[in-house]
């Protein structure tokens, strides 16, 4: 029987601790990152509007990486975590 071999790259290091969710997103500010796919704008516009109508968001806070092919900057990822309490990460065509 002929081996198979998986060619999709694995994960360089591994996430020990994911982020705490919130129980609710009532009076939270919300992050939303568009990783810079064609439509992504269009699409976290209406997460958002869903959010503060449907969920009770205070705030949504739009943000674009520089490229989908790598990670956010460290500063920007800084400044998510710093003014966000819940991130939506969008990809969208």
């Amino acid at each position: 029987m002929p081996e198979l071999f998986d060619p999709t790259a694995k994960p360089n290091h591994r996430v020990e601790n994911l982020a705490v969710r919130p129980g609710s997103l009532a009076g939270k500010v919300v992050g939303l990152l568009d990783i810079g796919k064609p439509k992504g704008d269009w699409f976290l516009e209406a997460v958002g509007e869903l959010l503060r109508e449907n969920y009770g968001a205070r705030e949504t806070v739009y943000y674009r990486k520089p490229t989908h092919a790598k990670p956010a900057p460290g500063e920007l990822a800084e400044e998510i975590a710093q003014r966000c309490d819940a991130v939506v990460e969008a990809l969208a065509y």
